[in-house]
């Protein structure tokens, strides 16, 4: 398949349904390789099922699922006094890349945020995949003024320096 997408190949975005889950899951694991098949359960329930505001969506080209979307809007996480968007989870078929898919799918979530007057949108990227680090820039993320830090709990703790 080409790289550019045909006029009759046109990508259509949608909300994401309940019956999306197992192509989303089918999907995920030919990314990953493995399912994870708990994590989309519990992602769409979430994003489907609670209250407040849920971003989810699907991609479609001639009917077939060819990409998938969740995040979620947060009002006050990480001591920000304004609401943000986090970018949980995108997906594209490898069978689709370069057809504006992933494209198609950020363009309508930042077009339903701001309708909701949601001003920023976050994620996390992989520092070793240099694709979906490019992914985004084209689409106009940059590094976030803020310092991310990870703690390995199955790693010895550091000595306390009050200790020493």
């Amino acid at each position: 398949m080409s790289g550019t997408t045909k006029a009759s190949e046109a990508v259509v975005v949608r909300g994401l349904a309940p019956e999306d889950l197992e192509p989303v899951i089918a999907l995920d694991a030919r990314l990953v390789g493995r399912r994870r098949a708990e994590y989309f359960r519990v992602k769409l329930r979430q994003n489907l099922a609670e209250t407040g505001i849920k971003i989810s969506l699907a991609a479609d080209i001639d009917g077939h699922l060819t990409g998938f979307l969740l995040a979620r809007v947060y009002y006050g996480e990480f001591g920000l006094l304004e609401p943000a968007a986090v970018l949980d989870t995108i997906g594209v078929d490898p069978a689709f890349h370069g057809r504006g898919v992933a494209g198609a799918l950020v363009a309508q979530l930042r077009r339903n945020l701001i309708a909701l007057r949601v001003p920023r949108l976050q994620t996390e990227v992989s520092w070793d995949d240099p694709s979906l680090i490019s992914f985004f820039r084209h689409e106009g993320f940059r590094p976030a003024p803020r310092f991310c830090v990870d703690l390995d709990l199955t790693a010895s703790p550091a000595p306390d320096p009050v200790d020493e």
